[in-house]
């Protein structure tokens, strides 16, 4: 069973897999253990910005995605990346960061959005939109399950997430929007 058969939608396009190489598999799930310095219950895997690892002459490979062009936790989770990378046994590593494709949160696993609820913030509701923007006209509070929560503002704790109120609990909680 991989990660995606657990929801009843088919994977979207674009996501990354683990690699069939034996080499690049060991690097990527080495980079599984990585996690968000912002969201630390999420790996980068988690996350879905982890894109590719391979091995090239010798070099562990690990391609992420940033979740902003500018994302802040970038250079920590590069540090991170490379510092594991390196305790597992591979003496050259490199990160690149690719901007294109611009990441999603279809990319978040599903287990990944689970860690999220299970954390307190809301996970992202529906899918990117690819033509059309559909409109959300509710987020579940993480807490009660409630749907009668309202948008305090549209920045939370950090750009990627809102900050919502449940109307039944009256707790507080982010939501990771939906990009």
């Amino acid at each position: 069973m991989t990660p995606h058969d657990h929801g009843a939608e088919a994977p979207p396009a674009g996501l990354a897999v683990r690699p069939a190489d034996p080499a690049a598999a060991r690097v990527w799930d080495v980079a599984t253990t990585v996690n968000d310095p912002e969201i630390p219950v999420l790996s980068v895997a988690d996350l879905g910005i982890l894109r590719d690892a391979r091995v090239e002459d010798g070099r562990a490979v690990v391609v992420i995605t940033p979740t902003y062009s500018g994302c802040p936790a970038m250079g920590t989770i590069t540090e991170d990346l490379e510092r594991a990378l390196h305790a597992a046994g591979w003496a050259d590593v490199r990160v690149d960061l690719v901007l294109q494709p611009a990441w999603t949160t279809d990319w978040m696993t599903p287990e990944g959005r689970a860690k999220l609820e299970e954390y307190g913030i809301a996970p992202p509701t529906g899918r990117a939109a690819a033509g059309p923007v559909r409109l959300g006209l509710a987020v579940k509070c993480p807490r009660c399950h409630s749907l009668n929560t309202r948008e305090m503002t549209r920045f939370g704790s950090t750009a990627c997430k809102a900050l919502h109120v449940c109307n039944e609990c009256l707790e507080p909680f982010d939501y990771f929007k939906v990009h």
